[in-house]
């Protein structure tokens, strides 16, 4: 048995040490938000702020995230940071099938809670998941949008 905080509240989970955090996100906790992409952490669907930092739910077990505050795509509105961001990729009409959306949003909201003004080289280095309908230059537009809100 396993407590995370999750959205800031505390949930119980039984389920083994190794189990990937997207399996007790999604199959346990019925939290469908946070996507399955590859499994190997390169295409950033999964992602969840752990502690403030996006990471790749789909490689972290359920028993490091323990002790920690885990944020989902369920939650993100709550931070003045990743409304910023919504709003942004909403009046950006930034998603075209929206399946990499929610870690796209992770990343964006983890990036300008670190660096409140990036620049087009932190964007850069920061926005790493894929995103197979190519909507990278329309994020970018978002991110900086987000990052101009004041």
């Amino acid at each position: 048995m396993f407590e995370l905080t999750i959205n800031g509240v505390t949930r119980k989970v039984d389920v083994e040490g190794d189990t990937p955090l997207l399996w007790v996100l999604r199959d346990t906790l019925g939290m469908t938000g946070t996507k399955y992409g590859c499994g190997i952490a390169q295409c950033g669907a999964c992602s969840v702020l752990i502690d403030g930092q996006a990471t790749r739910s789909c490689v972290t077990t359920v028993e490091s995230a323990v002790g920690a505050q885990v944020t989902t795509i369920e939650a993100i509105e709550t931070l003045p940071v990743g409304k910023k961001v919504v709003q942004a990729w909403v009046s950006g009409q930034v998603p075209q099938c929206g399946y990499c959306q929610s870690g796209q949003v992770i990343a964006a909201t983890a990036l300008l809670q670190e660096t409140p003004r990036p620049t087009d080289d932190d964007i850069a280095a920061a926005m790493t998941n894929l995103c197979r309908c190519g909507t990278y230059n329309s994020i970018a537009d978002a991110v900086r949008h987000a990052a101009s809100a004041a």
